[in-house]
Order: structure tokens, then sequence, then C-alpha cells
């Protein structure tokens, strides 16, 4: 079985000039967890998940030591309010990840994925074309539900 067995083609993208406020209407409007970033010309430029957002929205605690007083105080740098505030028309690139993405064609054995998912713990992975454009994008639930639908039934 290959990855276009089990993608979905029908793919929900970012560009990359969207803002991190347009991301987020794209995760909820869609009831997703993460997209693709893509160029003008449809060509993989990062990914960006809930959990990217997650980690740049929440409150980060300052620890100030006094020695003197061998004491330790702790307080908290923002709220998510405000962190939302400054971040939500900046640029979603400020958070997506974009080195060393990992990705599939839609002739890669279904195995090579599996290993892929397991190992990076990822949710989701884009599905490319040579000219790396996303075609398409390939997720556990994907796979779980191809599995249970095509596989299992039949067994």
């Amino acid at each position: 079985m290959k990855v276009k067995d089990f993608m979905i083609q029908d793919v929900i993208t970012v560009n990359q000039n969207d803002t991190i406020k347009r991301l987020l209407n794209t995760l909820v409007e869609h009831k997703i967890g993460g997209v693709p970033v893509v160029d003008s010309e449809g060509k993989l430029v990062g990914m960006i998940s809930d959990g990217d957002v997650l980690r740049t929205i929440r409150p980060k605690d300052t620890v100030v030591y006094d020695y003197y007083n061998l004491m330790t105080y702790t307080y908290e740098k923002g709220n998510i309010q405000n962190i939302l505030s400054h971040l939500k028309d900046q640029s979603l690139m400020k958070i997506a990840k974009k080195h060393g993405l990992i990705t599939v064609k839609a002739d890669d054995p279904i195995e090579t994925v599996l290993k892929l998912l397991a190992k990076h713990h990822f949710k989701k992975i884009p599905v490319i074309d040579e000219q790396n454009k996303v075609v398409g994008v390939i997720s556990r639930g994907d796979v779980i539900r191809t599995i249970q639908k095509n596989i299992l039934q039949s067994l």
C-alpha cells in the first residue's frame, strides 16, 4: 500500500504571509490541529501546529534570585491576552517550523509513514510532489481510519 491510499488530497494550508490570527482562525474553522505552510506557488515552506501556538502564547515565568537574602522570586511575565495582543498580527512564520521538515511522496510505501509517525511523534506529515508542492497530508487518524475501514473489515 502507498501513501496515496491513505492521504487526504483536499489539503488545508496557510500562506507564509498569513498572520498568527489568520492561522488560528483557520485551525478553528476547519477543526484541525496543524497545517502545511506554503508560498504563493503552493510549495512547502513550513509546518505549524496548535502545539507551536500553545508554546508561543503560554505565559513565561521569570525567576529572580536574591543571593543576599537567599530567596527566590517568581513572577509572571505577561498574560495570554497581552501576549496575543502583541502576536496576533505577526507573521505565522515567526513560530512555524521551517527547517528539517519531514515529508513523503504519494508513491512512498505506507510503512515509511508509519515509521516517521512513530519515531518523531508527528500528528501530520505533508505529502509533496517533485516540485515540492503540497499534494496531500497524512495524519495518524488517516492511517487508523483507513486501516479500520479497508483492512480490518476484510479480515
